[in-house]
């Protein structure tokens, strides 16, 4: 492994079983995937968060589930990278999106929340949005249904069919940001998506 500042790849959700497969938790889902694919797994640490490491071709990368509700993970996300030595632009943080459709992922560096409370404190804490998001896209509601309603609920049969394969595509984005930086993993995903 290099000596090179590590990665930390934060995915934003909400804790408890109760909203494991809803989905606002979508960045805690691809999370677990990125994990999985490398026989991480989760432990809790004292700064609030669940954490699992991995290396990405010699490179070292947290992956972070902050346990505060998901309206106030800026503090946690701050503290690990504090701890261990992140730099902004080494924060990617993992949210689900209304203004995609279900099933895209996009990457993209700095910009407003666009409503996301999670992203908006990571921003307020860090004092900079320059970090790099990866989106997952939800759709909008249906007709009659409140966005805060709509992403608190369970993902419906047939999206958690689809559910997989969005996240390997987001956990191949997240190893080629790593690996060859946000240009070649945006063209990568736009390649699929």
């Amino acid at each position: 492994m290099t000596t090179a500042a590590p990665w930390l790849v934060a995915g934003l959700g909400n804790p408890g079983p109760w909203f494991r497969l809803t989905r606002h938790n979508a960045g805690f889902l691809a999370v677990d995937r990125l994990a999985e694919r490398h026989g991480a797994r989760f432990r809790r640490r004292a700064i609030g968060s669940q954490v699992a490491e991995i290396e990405v071709d010699g490179r070292r990368v947290l992956l972070v589930k902050p346990q505060w509700f998901i309206n106030l993970s800026g503090r946690p996300v701050a503290g690990l990278m504090r701890r261990h030595g992140v730099p902004v632009e080494h924060l990617v943080v993992v949210q689900d999106d209304l203004d995609f459709a279900f099933g895209s992922c996009k990457l993209k560096r700095g910009g407003g929340p666009g409503g996301h409370n999670g992203v908006r404190s990571v921003g307020d804490v860090l004092g900079t949005r320059d970090f790099v998001r990866l989106r997952f896209g939800l759709g909008r509601p249906p007709k009659g249904q409140s966005p805060g309603d709509f992403v608190l609920k369970k993902f419906s049969a047939d999206e958690l069919a689809a559910v997989p394969a969005v996240l390997d595509r987001c956990a191949d984005a997240l190893e080629t940001l790593v690996r060859l930086g946000l240009n070649r993993a945006q063209d990568a995903l736009n390649t699929v998506s």
